[in-house]
């Protein structure tokens, strides 16, 4: 499966010293990236990291330290690692410069840093990450063989149009595009802060997955939005029967592209001056 090419590949990194000039450069050029990672592989990183309460930050480190079970702690801790370091790339900062938080229903976001918009999905080992400089991203996954019946989930997925695209396929091609649907979906209303509140038959894809629908089958945005589905292992390799779905929706807001995404330009100067602060003071 690929995504239009106004929507970035994932990018895989295998450790926190991957090659994040990738993220800034698929940032200028697509004005989004999506960077992904095995949080299995980053689990020493985690362990052998001195400073991971400052890196986390006093909000993230209360979660991970109330965390009972290792495994939920390690996950939780890389996935928060992926974004400051993921962040840190576009704003050309340190990751601990970086401040994470969350509003209302959990999503998070960059404070101090409202231009660029983050999105946050894993699954079993995956663990994905989002951003978008142009406007609103969500993003998420599941894992490849994950099967939805058509049989018992259309009435609560598909619309109306999507039904009749769906119906006349071979049960694992229905299987394949329900997975992809439902990935998209999540993607979108992720993107729009909404979640499982809005209604999955309230607006549909066209068969190819890229154009947002109204229930009938008519156009629902005129490139505002682009989508993209992607097929993706552990490894960077290309999917396999054990591998995952990744999809992803990206607003163009129409602001027009703010290319420098350094810090200077990107955050307001009162946190600018703290952060300088901080780090003068060997927070």
């Amino acid at each position: 499966m690929a995504g239009r090419d106004t929507v970035s590949a994932p990018i895989h990194m295998a450790s926190p010293d991957g090659h994040w000039l990738r993220v800034r450069e698929s940032l200028a050029f697509f004005g989004n990236a999506v960077v992904y990672a095995n949080w299995q592989q980053w689990r020493s990183a985690v362990a052998a990291e001195p400073e991971l309460r400052s890196l986390l930050g006093n909000n993230d480190w209360q979660r991970f330290s109330a965390l009972d079970k290792p495994e939920v702690r390690y996950r939780f801790a890389v996935s928060r690692m992926l974004v400051r370091h993921a962040a840190s790339a576009a704003l050309q900062v340190l990751p601990e410069a970086v401040e994470l938080a969350y509003k209302p229903g959990g999503r998070p976001y960059l404070r101090g840093c409202d231009q660029i918009d983050i999105s946050l999905s894993h699954t079993l080992d995956l663990v994905v990450v989002g951003l978008n400089r142009l406007g609103r991203i969500g993003v998420d996954t599941e894992l490849a063989r994950r099967r939805l019946r058509y049989s018992q989930v259309h009435r609560q997925i598909c619309t109306a149009a999507e039904r009749r695209a769906l119906a006349p396929l071979p049960e694992s091609e229905q299987e394949a595009e329900l997975l992809r649907t439902w990935t998209l979906k999540e993607a979108y209303t992720k993107a729009l802060g909404q979640g499982m509140r809005m209604g999955f038959t309230q607006f549909g894809f066209d068969p190819e997955g890229r154009e947002l629908q109204t229930p009938d089958g008519d156009a629902a945005s005129y490139g505002e939005w682009s989508f993209g589905t992607f097929g993706l292992d552990l490894n960077g390799g290309p999917t396999s029967n054990d591998g995952y779905v990744v999809s992803v929706a990206c607003q163009d807001a129409g602001h027009g592209a703010v290319e420098d995404t350094s810090v200077g330009t990107m955050l307001d100067e009162g946190f600018l001056g703290e952060v300088v602060d901080l780090l003068g003071r060997g927070r």
